[in-house]
């Protein structure tokens, strides 16, 4: 399955770093950044994580919930938040239902060898539920001045 823009965001519900939950359809009424990354505390991740957090300050302005997914644990999330003090929430997609709702649960070629991988991929969703802006094949660098761009456009 895939997702398109200006189609409705598919809903979920994930268990959460500090063994707390999150909703997409509680977050109506306000823009969400869901980003999805491959694994929590390897490099592009971490780079990624950290960028969003140190523009949590201008995401906030905008009062725009960020979450971020992988299929980590809740423990390995927790750990990683605390390493690095993320301020938003991060989703435990163990099962892999939600990367298989928006498409990111993809076929990866690495040095040769094929494997199923999560696709970095952000989506913008706006307060009625939309999907406004999609990110896919992420490329760290820049990544979240443009993300932000398109929020402040909403």
């Amino acid at each position: 399955m895939s997702v398109a823009i200006g189609q409705p965001a598919p809903d979920f519900t994930l268990a959460t770093d500090g063994g707390g939950s999150v909703a997409l359809a509680e977050l109506r009424g306000r823009p969400v950044v869901l980003y999805f990354y491959p694994k929590d505390d390897t490099p592009g991740c971490t780079t990624e994580a950290c960028g969003l957090r140190d523009a949590m300050p201008d995401f906030s302005a905008l009062d725009a919930e960020i979450i971020g997914v992988s299929k980590d644990s809740v423990k390995r999330h927790d750990n990683f938040k605390a390493k690095y003090e993320l301020p938003f929430r991060l989703g435990a997609d163990t099962d892999g239902a939600v990367c298989e709702a928006y498409g990111v649960w993809v076929l990866k070629k690495n040095y040769g060898r094929e494997y199923m991988g999560i696709e970095r991929a952000t989506f913008l969703i706006d307060g009625a539920g939309t999907v406004r802006e999609i990110w896919r094949k992420v490329r760290v660098k820049g990544h979240v001045e443009a993300v932000l761009e398109a929020a402040r456009a909403l």
